[in-house]
């Protein structure tokens, strides 16, 4: 049964790597994590939730704000793009360069786009990281 979970780790985080969703950061992370700390990676990743979900309401908030601050709003990017960064969070690092560019561009309508691709990355990334972890507890 144990073989079985770790088959099926392998290949989650595996497919993690290869559809992008995560980079050689997160590997990283995980070299930090040893016996007394087991679960540092997922207590990080949950970390990064708490800290990305407020970041979150702090950019909705602003993209109501008539006119844009397109400064305010590139900072509030920048700090979710440094915090996705250091889970290894690829693809939202990616979403997030899309709408500083266009913050950049001061084009209100491709932030408001490129916040929803910000977010759908997030909460897919979310969803596959939930199970990864689940199944690393089972095996614990």
């Amino acid at each position: 049964m144990e073989q079985n979970h770790l088959k099926k780790i392998n290949f989650i985080k595996n497919s993690l790597f290869e559809q992008g969703y995560l980079d050689e950061q997160f590997t990283q992370l995980e070299d930090l994590q040893d016996d007394a700390n087991p679960n540092f990676v997922e207590e990080i990743v949950t970390s990064f939730y708490s800290d990305s979900t407020r970041l979150i309401r702090n950019v909705e908030t602003a993209l109501e704000n008539h006119p844009l601050d397109f400064c305010k709003l590139d900072d509030y990017m920048h700090q979710f793009k440094g915090s996705s960064s250091s889970i290894g969070a690829k693809k939202v690092k990616v979403e997030c360069n899309q709408f500083q560019e266009c913050c950049k561009a001061r084009n209100a309508q491709g932030c408001i786009m490129a916040f929803q691709h910000v977010k759908q990355e997030h909460s897919t990334l979310k969803r596959k990281l939930e199970a990864y972890f689940q199944i690393l507890r089972q095996v614990e």
